[in-house]
């Protein structure tokens, strides 16, 4: 999961800084997002191409391999969010991530809120995304 999270978030977020490296990502994987979250893979050809974690009501990763873009595992997951969260869903992402805004409005989502990024670790302006049903 944290190889796709990281090949992810180079390709989509290339002017984003990253608040933590590489080990700490997989370690943040390893002993908190699997142990303590709702997680969910989409593999094909036996590699994990995609990643859902909820936390609750929150919609924490969805992230796919770059290569499988477009591809529709990114609906298949979100779909699977929402029959798992059926009262529904909130996250966040950032506003210069323009293909998951388009992606999560196209999916019923509402921006509710944006920020100036002072509350997230990366510092950059993001936007808070609600799905109710």
């Amino acid at each position: 999961m944290a190889e796709v999270w990281l090949r992810s978030f180079a390709a989509a977020l290339p002017t984003v800084r990253r608040a933590h490296g590489d080990d700490a990502v997989r370690d943040w994987f390893s002993f908190v997002v699997v142990p303590q979250y709702d997680c969910w893979v989409a593999v094909a050809g036996g590699a994990v191409i995609g990643l859902l974690v909820l936390d609750g009501e929150e919609l924490e990763q969805l992230y796919l391999d770059p290569a499988w873009r477009g591809r529709g595992v990114g609906d298949r997951l979100v779909g699977l969010a929402k029959q798992q969260r059926p009262d529904g869903l909130a996250l966040w992402t950032f506003q210069v991530n323009g293909p998951a805004l388009r992606f999560y409005e196209r999916h019923g989502f509402t921006a509710v809120e944006r920020t100036d990024g002072r509350r997230n670790e990366e510092g950059e302006p993001d936007v808070r995304y609600v799905w109710r049903p």
